[in-house]
């Protein structure tokens, strides 16, 4: 279980966090949604100790992160929004990395890796250097170092970008499977259609803030006969009526 209370994040004099409240149960899928900027991945980085609150807490079952931070770490795997890391290694070398930052043994983690690298049909590329490898094969190896420990907590921000759809098909059960033991999987995307197939519970940033904590199921209730896209737009979409595409379009017309 996490609880996050009265979060907020500064830079200067901009706010990219407002006094965010969540409580994130043990056991879901927990999804963010919103738009560049609105705050998903500064949530997620302050989650997993990139960078400090300027006020609010945090805790991991019962564990506040400012007193237990080296302790809640090793609970967490986490798939930055960036697979541009460490490129200089190559695939085998970043995991062995992995594996003893999480001070896990081969014998912990051959099998699981083996079982990853097939998954996801890195098994050719393990001795390439990550800087040779298209955005999706990263995007890949960092899954699969993140996953080696089996931590209970996923941190995902933006898993599925580049990832082809095969992949993306395997992550999604990877990630319903882990939520399925009683762990927690929270992950923050744009696709409006893997939120709704993935989430027991979802949170809309706009601005730094919090519009939306429910289900899916809830929010689709809530506004009958309309599409997710259309109730997402609606509560964080610019609210224009189309007419700043109306008048581009309308430039190329006598």
């Amino acid at each position: 279980m996490i609880e996050i209370n009265d979060l907020s994040k500064k830079y200067g004099t901009k706010i990219a966090l407002q006094h965010l409240n969540l409580h994130i149960n043990s056991g879901e899928i927990f999804g963010f949604l919103g738009h560049n900027g609105a705050g998903k991945s500064t949530t997620i980085k302050n989650l997993v100790s990139i960078i400090q609150p300027t006020e609010g807490s945090i805790s991991v079952d019962g564990l506040d992160l400012k007193e237990h931070r080296q302790e809640i770490k090793e609970k967490i795997a986490y798939v930055p929004d960036t697979p541009d890391i460490f490129l200089q290694l190559t695939a085998r070398e970043y995991w062995d990395l992995l594996s003893a930052a999480y001070n896990l043994s081969e014998d912990e983690v051959k099998e699981r890796r083996t079982k990853l690298v097939n998954l996801f049909g890195m098994g050719e590329h393990v001795d390439e250097t990550m800087a040779s490898f298209s955005h999706g094969m990263r995007q890949k190896s960092i899954i699969i170092g993140a996953l080696l420990s089996d931590p209970d907590v996923w941190i995902l921000d933006e898993p599925m970008q580049g990832l082809d759809p095969q992949a993306a098909y395997d992550l999604k059960q990877l990630m319903k499977a882990h939520a399925a033991k009683g762990k927690t999987v929270i992950f923050s995307t744009h696709n409006l259609d893997t939120a709704q197939q993935l989430c027991d519970e979802l949170v809309i940033l706009k601005k730094g803030q919090l519009i939306y904590n429910g289900s899916v199921t809830e929010l689709l209730a809530q506004h009958e006969n309309e599409t997710l896209e259309q109730i997402y737009l609606q509560m964080a979409g610019r609210q224009d009526d189309g007419h700043l595409i109306d008048d581009i379009e309308g430039d190329h017309h006598e």
